[in-house]
């Protein structure tokens, strides 16, 4: 994604999502993860979420992608009914 700040210039952030696969430890099946890493021109950071965590933060940003798409068809709506 890239933006201009107020003084026009350009910069960019990226999302990254990798997968470490489920594997066996000791015997035990063990939960893969995923990775989250959020990068811009001068530093990145990264959390590791469970596959749980993981499905709930998708969940919460379709919910949340879906009112902001209604608030717009609202508003063009109301625009074209004037």
């Amino acid at each position: 994604h890239w933006w201009k700040d107020d003084a026009a210039e350009l910069h960019r952030n990226a999302l990254r999502l990798e997968t470490e696969r489920a594997q066996m430890v000791n015997g035990f099946p063990r939960d893969g993860t995923v990775l989250f890493r959020l990068i811009n021109d001068t530093s990145q950071m990264s959390m590791k979420l469970s596959p749980d965590e993981a499905l709930r933060i998708g969940t919460e940003l379709l919910t949340l992608g879906k009112e902001l798409i209604n608030q717009k068809r609202n508003l063009w709506n109301r625009y074209e009914d004037e």
